[in-house]
């Protein structure tokens, strides 16, 4: 007998104005939060530390955890991790949506990112 996919796939449902708005702004943060990281890499062990104690206490599915691993993978590769990382797929926009990329910008760098984006 052959392999039976049992995952269930990634809700194309049509999103709310708020949902798209929260996604917008979700994404804004993580180009933000990358460009940082990139530029000051002793982030990355934290960021590694995070994907794997929210694996290992269960608060991160496998998926998650391959997508995370394999992104920071190429963190030395600019251009690769903020292609994948801002991906616009359901799949990648999920992922932001619950971030390992915490504690690299501080409050004040949070909220500049979202009101130079959001009130223009």
């Amino acid at each position: 007998m052959g392999y039976q996919h049992t995952r269930k796939p990634v809700r194309d449902r049509p999103k709310t104005a708020q949902q798209s708005n929260i996604d917008k702004q979700i994404l804004c943060l993580h180009k933000a939060m990358a460009e940082k990281l990139i530029a000051n890499q002793h982030y990355i062990p934290q960021v590694l530390d995070t994907i794997e104690a929210r694996y290992e206490c269960g608060k991160m599915r496998h998926g998650a955890y391959l997508f995370w691993s394999s992104l920071m993978e190429h963190i030395h590769q600019p251009e690769l991790f903020m292609a994948s990382l801002l991906d616009n797929g359901p799949q990648t926009t999920k992922y932001r949506r619950q971030t390992v990329l915490i504690g690299i910008l501080t409050e004040r760098e949070r909220e500049a990112v979202l009101e130079t984006k959001f009130t223009q």
